[in-house]
């Protein structure tokens, strides 16, 4: 369920920001769901699609002796300084409560583009 929210999250983020923000090349595709049916868009999710199964298969490797709850990858933007954060309970909760109400944003924001 973390894993998800965490996605969720990202979606939800990128649902947004999508058309205000372009990357070079595809000024012409449409916002939105519209965006994987239309040829640069298409091109841009092949691509995506590629790259990550790459990276999951050839880098992304579990670590066998790694004792570690699913989707827990640490913080990373701690960079070492202060007290660890987000490793209580309190805050675990949180991020699970905010993963969900994102996986029903995302979902909210499908639906009205259908």
């Amino acid at each position: 369920e973390m894993k998800h929210g965490r996605v969720a999250m990202m979606a939800a983020v990128g649902a947004i920001i999508q058309p205000v923000v372009h990357f070079p090349g595809f000024k012409d595709v449409p916002s939105g769901l519209g965006a994987v049916l239309s040829p640069p868009g298409t091109y841009g999710f092949v691509a995506l699609f590629v790259v990550s199964g790459l990276l999951e298969v050839l880098l992304w490797k579990d670590d066998k002796n790694a004792v570690a709850s699913i989707g827990d990858y640490g913080n990373p933007l701690q960079l070492g300084l202060g007290q660890p954060m987000g490793e209580t309970v309190e805050m675990r909760t949180r991020e699970l409560n905010n993963g969900r109400a994102a996986m029903f944003a995302i979902l909210g924001i499908i639906v009205a583009e259908l």
